[in-house]
């Protein structure tokens, strides 16, 4: 099927009577919103296009049964209680608000930023302005209880050695696979027993990959598996890996074997992305040691 039909498929499964469709040529996109609320989300075709091919009707069925979920928790109007708050990674050009109402975002690397989310069993819904305010809990508290949690995920993995090279994939399919890359203790663990170069990635939401890379065919394979998988996704991330060193993640771009040569483009964007990164990073942290001068020196007068 191509994406016309997938798009087609998908719009005359959907309630009419709840929501609208919008379907971006350019962009391959079906746009699915409440009509009470106008939230809602984006689906890219291309993806699910490229996995009816293997899965046939059981792709259709997921993702009409993702879309269903999301849609019907963007209806609830009050929070469970005791609701489990998660981090959801996302790339830099995932959308920073909903309605004008905008998102809680950490930023991760130059490539990616940190969401918030209420984990709602089935599904989750991202936590905005509006929602923070129903909650009645500060930014601060939100972000160490979502890193907290993400600790407690299962860290159950499957392997495979290609040529000496060895890739763990965690694909539970729990909506935060993607998310382990928050579990600090995970990467130092990996770190430690890995012998070659370490490489993280998360070309989608739904995998994270660890792979120590041991010769030139581990970088080939890595880099063709991040394409593919960047393409199939049904939430893209990003098709770069991030090299892992002393607790820092640095995006890197590999390039395979077949390329005849270097993608200048791709290695200006991903260096002014880092540059940039760099920039507000030393920036916050300017202004962190500034504030704490500040409280000293207020602490000292009043004494």
């Amino acid at each position: 099927m191509n994406v016309f039909e997938i798009r087609d498929r998908l719009t005359e499964s959907l309630d009419k009577s709840i929501v609208s469709t919008k379907f971006d040529r350019k962009e391959e996109t079906l746009r699915v919103e409440r009509l009470d609320n106008n939230k809602g989300l984006t689906i890219k075709l291309a993806p699910v296009a490229a996995k009816y091919k293997e899965k046939k009707e059981s792709i259709i069925e997921e993702v009409l049964y993702y879309i269903n979920e999301t849609i019907q928790a963007m209806g609830n109007t009050t929070l469970p209680e005791g609701a489990k708050i998660m981090p959801v990674i996302r790339s830099t050009s995932f959308p920073k608000a909903q309605n004008d109402v905008p998102f809680l975002i950490t930023k991760h690397t130059a490539e990616t930023n940190i969401y918030y989310a209420i984990d709602l069993g089935k599904t989750y819904r991202l936590i905005d302005a509006e929602i923070q305010k129903e909650l009645s809990i500060d930014e601060t508290h939100i972000k160490e209880q979502a890193l907290f949690n993400v600790k407690g995920l299962k860290t159950t993995y499957k392997t495979d050695v290609v040529s000496g090279n060895t890739y763990y994939f965690f694909n539970a399919n729990d909506g935060y696979d993607a998310s382990r890359i928050l579990n600090k203790q995970l990467l130092k663990d990996f770190e430690a027993r890995i012998t070659g170069e370490m490489l993280v990635a998360t070309p989608h939401a739904d995998v994270l990959i660890i792979a120590d890379i041991q010769n030139e065919t581990g970088y080939d394979v890595l880099a063709q598996m991040m394409m593919t998988f960047f393409a199939n996704g049904l939430v893209p991330i990003t098709s770069l890996s991030f090299q892992y060193k002393d607790d820092v993640l640095t995006p890197v771009f590999i390039l395979g074997k077949n390329n005849a040569k270097r993608d200048q483009e791709a290695i200006k964007r991903i260096e002014s992305n880092r540059q940039k990164f760099m920039a507000e990073q030393a920036q916050q942290k300017q202004q962190t040691q500034q504030t704490q001068q500040t409280q000293q020196t207020q602490h000292k007068d009043k004494k």
